[in-house]
């Protein structure tokens, strides 16, 4: 099995991500969140397919989730189709890592999860 593995390399987590994918030989196409940031519909799709809150997909501490306002704009009602369109604006927004799968989306690094879907 090959997954795609989202990453932005500096973030300490994405490091921590790729070195258990690593050390436990799952073989992935890298691909850099921000210098390749998934489009709108990509993210619909990964969102559908993890059955997970659009809300997890969103970087919440990062410093362009803040500046914008964006907690304010969900809870104001914003549509899923204009949160996806946001998110394809810069991969800052978006949560990472993300490994894709054939049939799964993990958000974020726990290892436990990652373990159940890729061992």
């Amino acid at each position: 099995m090959s997954v795609l593995f989202i990453e932005y390399p500096k973030c300490t987590t994405c490091k921590k991500a790729k070195k258990w994918l690593d050390e436990h030989g799952v073989d992935y196409t890298d691909r850099h969140i921000v210098e390749d940031n998934p489009t709108a519909e990509e993210l619909a799709s990964w969102q559908q397919r993890s059955g997970l809150p659009l809300r997890r997909f969103f970087n919440t501490s990062g410093m362009k989730y803040r500046e914008l306002g964006i907690k304010a704009q969900l809870d104001a009602g914003m549509s899923d189709e204009d949160a996806f369109a946001l998110l394809a604006t810069d991969g800052m927004l978006v949560k990472r890592p993300l490994v894709v799968g054939d049939d799964f989306v993990l958000v974020g690094f726990r290892e436990e999860a990652w373990t159940e879907a890729l061992l």
